[in-house]
């Protein structure tokens, strides 16, 4: 209590500020209903003054000039009424809430008597103020107590009563996120009313509603944030996780602001959660603390809170914007500025919102700043900005691939992006093969649905799902339109390939585009039609079912079991049902192209689609080889074993120990389906019981790509890599056509105790990398890995 007496004019200024921002963000924030918005723009006004008021009254407390005889008299006045209308605009909350939220058809009467005790109140405020009936002031201009004080805490009192039983009685009809302000907001002052009729000079009651006041319009925020976004529950998980580690109020405003900003545009749900998030990721690969990480993250999440000032017209627009529209969308960077210079304890969120459209070439806007004057933080927020843009969903077109957005970024560097920033998101791309960091939309995989009809054959086709070595369990149920022959009447699957996952059948553009190729279509009844799969086999084994109407079962629906899974080039799919197993094998063109799953069928209806994917990785020996692997390393081996590269590093050398002055030369070409600039050979510096590449006690300690592009593979090592393009450089094209067309590379390493130096010119890419390893290691290794490559002739010395 002491230290309550002694800084309850700090308390009362710090939160006066606070209401009055909260006011300011409840004037900008269009997404809350007008009622509402007004009830709570009163809210957190009156608190404000009310604690301004408060905090006068006990300044100028004693002060016997006319100004301070007029001033305590005035701010003593205030302070009453102000804790009425509180009360008043906090029930004029409660109402709109109960009808609009809550489902109520008529405002409790209980609410209707609280607005009548504030008429009451407020009169017999005025009575006291020429009876003394409430307080009167002595000679020394001093506030006392008159014998009528207790009713001026009692009609308060009763108020916070009625509204508290009220919000109790309906404590169910609203959200949790809505209720729990409202009891705070009637109980906590209830009690520091009570705490206060026996201590004297102490404004605990005013502290206590203004603080609840302020809570009110912040978890507003939370809800309308959690509405936007549909309740995302992994959102709402990482909010609370977040919620005890930072500024709490910063947090949901922010949190409840990107939100309402994500709202104005329908193709940019969750847009600012998710460069929060990658902001964030590349922030701590950059080996920022974890306060400027929560800086970038906040900030990030704030970026386009100038969008508030655009026509929503203009942000919704089908297809692309005219000239004179993208000009208009250029301003909200400035916009956002603006708004955000407001927060001054924060100021690297306006930072973030103002240049996170500068370009590093100095080409972007609105300064178009270049290099190292753009802002830190704005160059990290426009790496993660532009690669959620190209892995979201937009009016004109579906989400990029995941090879193209990387290729994208990688052509960036140095033009649109900081290099170093984008070799930390390319890194995270590297680390990221299942393609999660994307918009997600609901049950994505089969086209996002749990039920679909089908009308006429492939009318109608769901979204693909990734099939690889964890096998994809997929449990549906099928009932067929009763006005068709059941032979007509069945699921079909399509296995294929596409870099959208998505089927394209006659629009030819689109099939190159998306490099689509189409291996197999199966059919639940066990037909097939091999496409541009080398071979297929069928296998049907019928269940003991005489005693089942197979028509009269069909009727009401049948339960398949979908199970899929493939090891480099060959496919295996079971489909399971009560009255037969079909197990199909597949060989598939190459080991390199990825392979789904869409679901297509004709006159009838699934449903209760479940999708499962297994954790463990199968043997190769569990799907049976029925055509040639097919192979581009079939040449005289070197002094090691050739090696085919398929995917991302799915293989490697043999081990070759490294000595002081070694080199290593090998021939490699790209393989057919190869076409970005990383399909290519990839030197790997590293430790390992047996010397092999992921053998036991496997510890990387670089990864020298020879595209230049490289990464610190491990942290127990400092690495400082070089990379130059010398004049035989002809452009990454032409790169990529050397390593098709074959070539021969060398590679020299050198180690001097535990430093390993690597050097390599390929196609005008010259790379220097320097290896300090923190712990004294006596074996190390080097072996060849890479991208869709073959790597032959492998000599050593």
């Amino acid at each position: 209590m002491m230290f309550l007496r002694t800084n309850q004019l700090n308390i009362m200024l710090i939160l006066s500020g606070i209401c009055g921002a909260l006011a300011l963000l409840v004037l900008i924030t269009r997404s809350i209903p007008p009622k509402r918005r007004r009830a709570l723009m009163a809210i957190e006004l009156t608190a404000m003054l009310l604690l301004v008021f408060d905090r006068y009254a006990y300044i100028y407390r004693g002060n016997i000039s006319q100004t301070g005889w007029w001033m305590v008299r005035v701010s003593n006045f205030m302070v009453f009424f102000l804790e009425l209308t509180l009360l008043f605009s906090f029930n004029l909350y409660l109402i709109d809430l109960y009808i609009n939220e809550g489902g109520l058809e008529k405002v409790p009467r209980r609410l209707r008597a609280v607005e009548v005790l504030y008429v009451l109140g407020v009169i017999l405020l005025t009575v006291s103020q020429f009876t003394g009936l409430y307080y009167v002031f002595d000679e020394t201009n001093h506030y006392e107590r008159a014998p009528g004080y207790l009713l001026c805490y009692l009609i308060p009192l009763v108020m916070l009563i009625l509204q508290a039983t009220v919000i109790i009685r309906h404590y169910k009809r609203l959200r949790p996120g809505l209720r729990t302000p409202l009891v705070l907001f009637t109980i906590v002052p209830i009690v520091a009313t009570a705490f206060q009729a026996f201590h004297y000079g102490v404004s605990l009651t005013n502290i206590t509603v203004v603080g609840t006041a302020a809570l009110l319009y912040i978890f507003a925020l939370i809800d309308l944030n959690e509405t936007v976004a549909n309740a995302d529950q992994i959102e709402i998980r990482m909010l609370k996780e977040e919620q005890k580690n930072m500024h709490i109020l910063l947090e949901q405003t922010a949190e409840a602001l990107a939100g309402a900003i994500d709202a104005k545009d329908r193709y940019t749900h969750g847009h600012s959660t998710r460069v929060a998030e990658y902001s964030r990721k590349i922030a701590q690969l950059s080996g920022k603390s974890t306060e400027e990480c929560d800086e970038i993250y906040f900030a990030a999440l704030l970026h386009d809170v100038g969008k508030i000032g655009i026509a929503d017209k203009i942000i919704n627009k089908e297809g692309k914007l005219t000239s004179a529209e993208y000009n208009e969308i250029k301003k909200h960077p400035v916009i956002g500025s603006q708004i955000l210079s407001r927060i001054t304890r924060s100021p690297y969120l306006s930072v973030g919102a103002n240049f996170h459209h500068e370009r590093y070439d100095g080409k972007g806007y609105p300064m178009g700043l270049k290099g190292d004057d753009i802002p830190e933080i704005a160059r990290i927020i426009a790496v993660a900005d532009a690669y959620d843009a190209m892995t979201s969903k937009r009016s004109y077109r579906e989400p990029k691939p995941q090879q193209e957005v990387r290729e994208e970024i990688v052509k960036g560097m140095e033009t649109q992006f900081d290099p170093n920033f984008a070799g930390l998101m390319l890194h995270l791309i590297d680390r990221d093969p299942d393609y999660q960091m994307k918009e997600r939309e609901d049950l994505t995989e089969l086209g996002g649905t749990i039920e679909m009809r089908f009308e006429e054959y492939r009318s109608t086709i769901t979204t693909g799902i990734m099939v690889n070595e964890r096998p994809t369990t997929i449990v549906l149920n099928s009932k067929r339109d009763e006005d068709y022959p059941y032979s007509d009447c069945v699921p079909t699957i399509i296995l294929f390939d596409a870099l959208d996952a998505r089927v394209h059948e006659d629009d030819e553009k689109k099939q190159k585009e998306m490099k689509y190729l189409e291996y197999a279509v199966i059919r639940f009844n066990g037909e097939t039609i091999c496409e541009e799969a080398r071979k297929l086999e069928t296998h049907v084994t019928v269940h003991d079912a005489d005693d089942i109407d197979y028509e009269s079962e069909e009727k009401h629906g049948i339960q398949y079991t979908v199970n899929a899974v493939k090891w480099k080039d060959h496919l295996r799919l079971r489909i399971d049902n009560v009255y037969q197993s079909l197990e199909v094998i597949l060989a598939l063109p190459d080991a390199v192209r990825f392979t789904y799953i869409a679901l297509t069928g004709e006159h009838c209806e699934i449903s209760n689609v479940k999708i499962q994917k297994a954790e463990k990785e199968i043997d190769e020996k569990e799907i049976p080889r029925i055509a040639e692997e097919i192979s581009y390393i079939n040449v005289p081996a070197g002094d090691i074993p050739n090696v085919q590269v398929d995917g991302w590093r799915s293989a490697a050398s043999q081990g070759m120990p490294v000595r002081d002055n070694m080199q290593i030369r090998f021939h490699t070409m790209s393989l057919p389906t190869a076409r970005l600039i990383w399909h290519c050979p990839y030197v790997s510096i590293y430790s390992s019981k047996n010397g092999q590449v992921k053998g036991p006690g496997f510890l990387e300690y670089v990864l020298v790509r020879l595209d230049g592009e490289n990464w610190e593979s491990d942290a127990n090592a400092e690495n400082k890599i070089v990379v130059n393009r010398t004049d035989d450089f002809d452009g990454w094209e032409n790169w990529k056509e050397q390593n098709k067309q074959g070539m021969d590379c060398t590679v020299s390493i050198r180690r001097r105790g535990n430093t390993v130096t690597v050097t390599t010119e390929n196609g005008g890419i010259s790379i220097k990398s320097t290896t300090k390893i923190n712990k004294e290691t006596r074996d190390i290794y080097a072996a060849l890995t890479g991208d869709q490559c073959a790597i032959t002739n492998i000599r050593y010395q």
